[in-house]
């Protein structure tokens, strides 16, 4: 029996795909579960319609994402923090502080997640980080870490 799925589904398939599977297992879990759909000529045409529209949406975003990754490679952020009177500073500095930073000096807010650090940030002065904007996007970014007065 052939159905389109709603959701991507481990060891199945992904979203809007048409899959075949025994009838019982559709029947008696799938459809009823809310995981799929009976693929009729309608429904698939729906599901087509979704792919297109999707795909649109995909590429929109990764477009988006490569123009602020121009913008993030010209801009050196600054980042804030206690320091000792060698430069030093107390800890280190966090994916999270970093995306503050981002946030308050670009508008972008960046995901805390998907901001990865060289070598920790534990001195003030240059260092760099690897930020990842979209899941083709990724950029090494510069920041300074400026001691707080």
């Amino acid at each position: 029996m052939e159905i389109i799925l709603k959701e991507d589904f481990k060891g199945l398939g992904y979203k809007n795909e048409i899959v075949s599977v025994k009838p019982g297992y559709a029947r008696n879990y799938l459809i009823p579960q809310g995981f799929a759909w009976v693929a009729n000529e309608p429904n698939k045409k729906i599901a087509q319609e979704n792919v297109r529209q999707m795909a649109h949406k995909i590429a929109k975003r990764k477009q988006d994402a490569e123009a602020i990754a121009t913008r993030l490679r010209q801009l050196t952020i600054q980042v804030k923090a206690k320091a000792g009177e060698k430069g030093k500073i107390f800890g280190a500095i966090t994916p999270l502080q970093l995306a503050d930073a981002i946030k308050g000096q670009t508008g972008y807010l960046a995901d805390r997640r998907d901001i990865s650090f060289e070598k920790p940030a534990k001195h003030v002065g240059m260092h760099k980080a690897n930020v990842k904007l979209h899941k083709d996007v990724a950029i090494t970014l510069q920041f300074e870490v400026v001691a707080e007065a």
